[in-house]
């Protein structure tokens, strides 16, 4: 298929890949509506998606039930908090959650579950989820991993959820068993992180998300590191464009891919009736900052029924992406509820934005 900017982008005929059916819950009284906004890495001979899986509980006639995190020694144990729904103490919202005595809880809550791939089409999802809630900045959910091998580890950063707001966490593999937290790299509020492969100029590098409420829109923002931990020499690299695609914000993709062109991002742009489209993007190798091209229409939008309709319509959203012989798959979230694949080529995608 060739879009409006003649890039060769095809959906496979398989998607989606991963549907909420195809996970187990993680608890008792709790059912999956998502598993969508994979990150994705290439280890030994598989293709492993780091799902985001929603969850929310099954209904109870003549009760209101959310799921909720208890935390115990750096553990999260997930329960049903189960209210009558005549309760005067219960506020309900809207769809997203609701309010009792005062303090918020959502509808829904998310965490990170592993898939794996021989072939990159066909995923076996882990019955466990793999980062899950442990503590109360963590509360309300861990949210849309992106995965950077640096050095022969692989450094996952994700949203993490709590009433203070959301900011980003960092986490290091060696073997997708088990991890290590590594704590709060970027504060509230504040996501989109992708971590660059290599250091530039012998600094760690990535592009993030403040949240604007000012007088701009939000924006993807550069910045730079010793360590991966301590992140300055921040600068505003790109802002949302007066078309319908972009018009609300933008947000960084996955981890961006070298070329001797410069670095090519995938990035998604928030537009008119909430909306969310993939946009592609080159960066200078040495100065990341500047831009060097920007595809003027979108590279992916919503069309098919699986992205049009679902849990959150109308959008696709992309924070993993790798290659494999050499093709670039790029795997992405549709409507908030699934997970599917798109193939393209890192060449196709500069001679479109050329």
């Amino acid at each position: 298929m060739k879009n409006k900017n003649n890039i060769v982008l095809e959906r496979c005929g398989r998607n989606p890949l991963v549907r909420p059916a195809d996970i187990k819950p993680s608890a008792l009284g709790f059912k999956v509506v998502g598993a969508f906004n994979p990150g994705a890495a290439r280890y030994e001979d598989e293709i492993i998606l780091l799902l985001r899986v929603a969850e929310n509980c099954l209904p109870k006639t003549g009760k209101v039930r959310v799921p909720v995190y208890r935390f115990e020694t750096e553990m999260g144990i997930p329960e049903v908090l189960e209210l009558d729904e005549n309760d005067p103490d219960i506020v309900l919202k809207d769809t997203r959650g609701v309010v009792y005595k005062g303090k918020d809880y959502l509808s829904s809550i998310s965490h990170i579950r592993l898939a794996r791939s021989r072939n990159g089409i066909d995923f076996t999802v882990d019955e466990k989820p793999f980062i899950f809630p442990c503590a109360p900045d963590e509360e309300y959910g861990i949210e849309d991993a992106r995965v950077t091998f640096i050095d022969g580890r692989y450094y996952i950063n994700y949203t993490i959820v709590s009433g203070d707001g959301w900011s980003t966490a960092l986490s290091v593999t060696d073997d997708f068993e088990k991890h290590e937290r590594l704590g709060i790299i970027f504060y509230p509020q504040n996501k989109d992180v992708s971590i660059f492969p290599e250091k530039v100029n012998g600094k760690y590098i990535a592009l993030h998300r403040p949240n604007n409420a000012g007088f701009g829109k939000p924006s993807i923002w550069y910045a730079e590191s010793p360590d991966l931990l301590h992140w300055g020499n921040h600068k505003c690299v790109v802002r949302p464009r007066e078309n319908s695609h972009e018009s609300l914000k933008v947000g960084g993709g996955s981890a961006p891919v070298k070329t001797n062109q410069g670095w090519l991002c995938v990035y998604h742009g928030k537009g008119d009736n909430s909306r969310y489209s993939l946009f592609a993007l080159l960066l200078d190798l040495e100065k990341p900052w500047l831009i060097v091209k920007r595809s003027e229409t979108p590279i992916l939008e919503p069309e098919e029924l699986y992205e049009t309709d679902g849990f959150f319509p109308n959008v696709v959203f992309t924070n993993g992406m790798v290659e494999r012989d050499g093709s670039l798959y790029m795997y992405y979230g549709a409507a908030d509820e699934t997970s599917c694949l798109a193939i393209t080529s890192v060449d196709s995608l500069l001679s479109a934005l050329f």
